[in-house]
């Protein structure tokens, strides 16, 4: 997939059958929309694109970085990712603007959006007003209706208030894959290898970060998968963390590589037991034996 930053940038395109919207987290209804934006231009042999939005237009938190955002819609087979800077200039154009600016950058095939779509100056457009403007400049628009869980809407914040309590299997459900976080491998003061579990140091890009614990995960490094336990929390057991400090550790099974620096995804497969304070190094070690094998039992299952 290429990425380009701005709609100045985009230099034209076969046929674009367009995605617009934020997409965090890429969950179940996102999908439905990208996965039909790639069905449509394979079918036409036009180009599937994606515009989305960095940072939030309403300044929410976001369930996963830019970065991570990116990877995931590449997943679904996206040819052409566009990444607008939503500042105050752009912030303050007016709706018919932009989708002015938008025709004149990227002359769309078709225009898939879901039917809670907002945009222009003071979310005063909505699908209505692109409905007009598909008979004024000839492009098919099709709107997808909020996919919902039960009597409840899918959305980001719903989803990122699950992982924040704790409820992954649920909020997995709804986005179709474990909860997963993405962060690059840091340095740290190698007390996991003195315990004889080297573990990589996880600095999250902006993620929400499941609550303290331990956890069976699935870890991704480039295109290769790795079962491991991974331990989020302030390290108890050792004194040394600062007020609200949250550590994210993991132990993969079977590798012992160099990757500081390295991008790691990490899926969060099951909860085995709480963060907890042991009175020896001897005893965490113990323990942390006894987490692998909780965990070894579950993969199959995964």
């Amino acid at each position: 997939m290429k990425v380009i930053y701005g709609l100045r940038r985009i230099r034209g395109y076969p046929r674009p059958v367009v995605a617009i919207g934020v997409f965090d987290g890429v969950h179940q209804g996102h999908r439905v929309i990208l996965e039909q934006a790639v069905k449509k231009a394979r079918s036409i042999r036009g180009t599937s694109m994606v515009l989305t939005f960095w940072p939030h237009p309403q300044k929410e938190e976001l369930l996963y970085s830019l970065r991570h955002r990116l990877r995931l819609i590449q997943e679904l087979g996206i040819d052409l990712c566009v990444v607008i800077n939503f500042n105050k200039e752009f912030a303050a154009l007016k709706a018919g603007d932009f989708i002015k600016l938008l025709f004149s950058r990227v002359r769309m095939h078709s225009l898939y959006v879901g039917e809670n779509f907002r945009f222009g100056r003071k979310a005063e457009g909505d699908y209505r007003l692109l409905n007009k403007f598909s008979k004024l400049y000839n492009f098919k628009l099709k709107t997808f209706k909020v996919v919902s869980c039960g009597a409840r809407a899918i959305s980001s914040t719903y989803i990122r208030k699950l992982i924040k309590k704790g409820k992954l299997q649920q909020a997995g459900r709804l986005l179709l894959r474990p909860v997963s976080i993405l962060g690059s491998v840091k340095r740290g003061n190698l007390l996991g290898r003195k315990l004889g579990f080297p573990t990589a140091n996880i600095d999250p890009h902006h993620e929400v970060i499941p609550p303290a614990g331990v956890y069976a995960v699935r870890v991704i490094l480039r295109k290769n998968k790795f079962n491991g336990v991974c331990n989020i929390g302030s390290r108890p057991t050792f004194n040394c963390s600062l007020p609200d400090a949250r550590y994210i550790e993991v132990f993969i099974f079977g590798f012992n590589k160099n990757i500081y620096g390295k991008d790691l995804e990490i899926h969060f497969l099951k909860k085995i037991r709480q963060e907890q304070k042991f009175d020896s190094c001897r005893d965490l070690a113990n323990q942390i034996k006894k987490d692998i094998l909780a965990a070894e039992k579950l993969f199959p299952a995964f």
